[in-house]
Parts: C-alpha cells; structure tokens; sequence
C-alpha cells in the first residue's frame, strides 16, 4: 500500500500549483477494494500549537483513493474537496490562529493513512503509510531586508532578479504586529512588497490611538526609492482596519495605483484618522451591544450602527478621489463587518461621483479572515484588545475556496492595473 509524495518543495503562492502539488501526495493506492480509510493531517507551528484534521473515505474497486476525484464520506471533510484536509486544519487549543511566524522556514504537514475510521483521540492503531509535506511561504531566491528608516517600520520582499518590480504594500489589521507571509507569498509571484507595521511591533505605539496618514506616506516614498521597485506608483494590499487605512491611502496619496480592500470599513471607525490639515473622527463602536457566544468568543457584528451611518458623514472615505481601480474582496459570512454592505455603498458612492473602476467580488460562506491558499479557516482567535476571543465567521471549505480564488484574484487585479517602468517619479 503507497501514499504518493513529493520529492520538491511545495511553495504555497504558485497559483495553481501548489493545488496540483498537494493533489499529488493525497493519492493512495494498493488498498483492499471498497475498503474505508482515515486520512489524517497535522502540523505544528512555530509556537508548538497543533493543527490537525481528519477525513474518511472508502478506496474504489481497483484499492485507490484519489482525493482529486474521490467523495469523502465523513470527518472534517464530506463531499469532493481535493484541498479539504488543508482548508479544515484546526487547532487542539482553542482560539488559536494558525500563522505562518517564520516566513524563511517551511511547515511541515503530516499526512497519515489509516485503516478503517479512526474516530478516537489518542488514535488506537499506527499508521500504516506516513508522508511529510513541506510548504515554503518563500520561493527561492526572494530576499527579506528588515526595514528600519525614518519612522517607518516592517520588511520587504523583493524577488531575485534586477526589476523593476511592482511595488506592493501590505497591511494588516487589529492584531497589531507585523505579518510577512502575505507579503512573502507576493514577492514570490513577482512584486516587491512592504510588509508594513504600524502598531505593537519595534518601537511603535503598543495600542493604535490614531491613524497618521503621514506615516504611511513615508513608506510609500520608501518603497519608491527602492532601485528594483517601479516608479509608477504602489499598490495596496489590505485586510480588516488595514483596509481602512488603504482606502485613505488610495484617495489621498496620489502614489497609490490599485488597491485592493479585504473586509475593511469604507469609514474611519473607532481610531481618528489625520493627514495634514485633514482630520477625521472615528465612529465609535458601540461596544455596549457585545454578545458573548455559546462558544466563549465575543460577538462584534451588532456594535455598528449601519443605519446611523449617515449622521457621520465626515467619516466617510472620500473614495472618488482615488487615483487607480479599487478591489473590495468581501465575505458574506463575516462576523466582525458587513462588509458587503460597506464595499457596494462605496461602490455606489464612486459611481455617484463618476468613478467606475471600483470592483466588488463577493464569498459566500467565507469569515473575515481571508488569507492567501494553505491557511486555515480561524472562525475565532483571541485578540490582545478584547477581554475575551473575537468570533470571525466562516465555514472551512466555503472559506477555503474563497481564498484561493481571492489569491487568484489579486494577482490578477495587480497585474493588470500597475505599469512596470523604472522610471521613479519622486
């Protein structure tokens, strides 16, 4: 009995094959005919967290199992999903967030055949055909310089080769920190990106009080400096209140190309925002409104005022003025915002303004934390802000294909919508 496997490196950004990578180890064979199996997956992080997943399928009449074509019965997956055991990863300890720390290092995922259906933790019998995948967030190559100038704060990504480059920058939100592994996965397919932090790292603010504009302007000039980076202006990746922020950045710094916004706000919310003489206050949320879950996460979805959105109409980013298109990638099975009606208001608000190249793509089932192929769904993680577990939305396959098409998507939009020119217009 045989478990195919891999003999290279699987690198998660290669859009399209890293999904026909991980189709080629998940392809048993030498089994009893019609005879039920447990495949099993797991990896630990960097923190020593583990993430696993289990499914249960039963070998057509020659003894194989070929996940690209085969129906799981049962476990974390049921029906035809190739990427199942990947997209349902999901922590032993609760509220834990499975992120990629160490982006020049790979994980290791375990896969394991069973026989029969394993059902009990700890298991009762050994595997009988074990198979480790390693999966780099990093093609080879791409350079990762720690950026510390002015005040600005974070790492790039540059690919090898002499450029130019797009020149992305890479916001995350409310967790704070600074998360590379977007930002490497990017630099991977060929832009230079920023990873950009702007609170709780180095020697920013450890809370975010206020949003400086200012701030973010010097690290589009940064990135523009860069002798491999395109002077033709950056792009913005963007997620939660670093969406936020990248809308700002697109209608008032006319370096900002193409933006893309995943599940973010189309106002300034809770956090004032300034740029010059410009200020904007933020509307508060209304935290009285909070709901404890059944599962111990809080419940944020009801602490904005969708309908009292117009009493505050100074906060609304004034998108019209942004010089390049406008990506809102938004999942209807968010749990913090709703942002489908955030991105079709902005949308409409554009088009009042005879802006027309502002795209809405909509996921059903899909939570608030969308990330790039090969992370699981985080439905609820803990939150250093909150005194107890935030609840994201989202159900792990809907989820799972809505990042792939996502990462598809925002290569895409990049490409299409950003010149390439060493030209630096400074």
């Amino acid at each position: 009995m045989n478990l195919r496997s891999l003999t290279e490196r699987a690198i998660s950004n290669m859009s399209g094959s890293f999904n026909k990578m991980w189709l080629q180890i998940i392809h048993a064979w030498g089994l009893l005919p019609k005879h039920l199996i447990t495949f099993r997956a797991w990896l630990k992080d960097e923190k020593g967290h583990l993430f696993h997943s289990r499914a249960f399928y039963k070998s057509d009449k020659e003894g194989k199992v070929d996940l690209d074509h085969a129906a799981a019965i049962g476990g974390d997956v049921q029906g035809v999903y190739p990427m199942g055991l990947l997209w349902t990863l999901s922590p032993t300890t609760p509220f834990v967030k499975l992120i990629k720390r160490d982006t020049m290092s790979p994980f290791h995922i375990h896969l394991e055949l069973y026989l029969g259906v394993q059902v009990y933790q700890p298991l009762r019998d050994p595997p009988v055909v074990t198979r480790i995948l390693e999966i780099w967030y990093v093609a080879p190559g791409v350079q990762r310089l720690q950026v510390r100038e002015g005040r600005v704060r974070g790492s790039l990504f540059l690919p090898p080769g002499e450029g130019p480059f797009r020149g992305i920058i890479d916001l995350y939100g409310i967790h704070g920190g600074l998360l590379e592994y977007r930002s490497s996965l990017l630099a991977s397919r060929g832009f230079a990106c920023l990873a950009l932090a702007y609170f709780a790292y180095d020697d920013l603010p450890p809370v975010l009080e206020s949003v400086d504009l200012k701030y973010f302007e010097e690290a589009a000039h940064l990135l523009l400096q860069n002798p491999k980076v395109s002077g033709d202006g950056v792009g913005i990746m963007s997620l939660s209140k670093g969406a936020e922020i990248a809308l700002a950045m697109a209608a008032y710094l006319p370096q900002v190309k193409a933006t893309v916004c995943i599940n973010g706000s189309t106002a300034v919310l809770q956090e004032s925002m300034s740029f010059g003489d410009i200020h904007m206050k933020g509307i508060p949320f209304h935290f009285e409104r909070v709901q404890v879950t059944d599962i111990g996460a809080v419940d944020l979805s009801n602490t904005i005022l969708y309908d009292k959105m117009a009493d505050h109409a100074n906060s609304i980013l004034p998108l019209e003025k942004a010089n390049g298109p406008i990506l809102f990638l938004v999942s209807e099975g968010d749990n913090l915002f709703n942002s489908l009606k955030f991105a079709n208001e902005a949308k409409a608000r554009a088009e009042r303004f005879g802006k027309k190249d502002v795209q809405v793509l909509s996921f059903p089932g899909a939570g608030h934390l969308l990330e790039p192929p090969g992370l699981s769904l985080c439905a609820a993680s803990s939150v250093a802000a909150f005194y107890r577990p935030c609840k994201w939305g989202g159900e792990p396959l809907a989820h799972g294909k809505a990042q792939d098409m996502c990462w598809r998507e925002i290569q895409s939009f990049f490409n299409k919508n950003m010149r390439c020119t060493k030209h630096n217009k400074l």
